[in-house]
């Protein structure tokens, strides 16, 4: 008695197509791209090398933060400049009894850091407090 070979069989399930490119990176899902068995025939044929599409987006890193703050405080600062060199008018200034002329631009760019000045130490303060409260909580 002869029994039919996998080969013959027509109730044999077809085996799954084989994806091209190289294995997928670490625990990234990757899609394969349809075999012309399987594509649509309405469907454009993939061009390419038949590696997989998907690719690994770099993580930021300090650096290219610090970049990006650099190129930032560049751009404030020709800012800051066009402003002051806008504004040469002189102003007087009252502060404590003393008098004193600036040019208005300069005096703004004071004020402004002043402003600043105050918002970074309610930060700082509050920073502390935050971090005390943690240390008290971890003992």
């Amino acid at each position: 008695m002869t029994t039919p070979r996998d080969e013959d069989r027509t109730d044999a399930i077809p085996a799954a197509p084989i994806p091209d490119g190289p294995p997928p990176v670490g625990n990234l899902p990757t899609t394969p791209e349809p075999t012309p068995a399987t594509r649509p025939a309405d469907t454009p044929v993939p061009t390419g090398t038949g590696r997989s599409t998907h690719t690994r987006k770099p993580r930021p890193t300090r650096i290219s933060g610090t970049w990006v703050a650099v190129l930032a405080s560049i751009v404030v600062l020709i800012i800051l400049l066009v402003f002051i060199l806008q504004n040469l008018t002189g102003a007087t200034i009252h502060f404590l009894g003393i008098a004193t002329t600036l040019p208005l631009g300069v005096a703004m760019l004071f004020a402004a850091i002043g402003g600043a000045v105050v918002v970074a130490l309610v930060g700082a303060a509050r920073i502390l407090q935050l971090r005390r409260q943690a240390k008290r909580g971890q003992h």
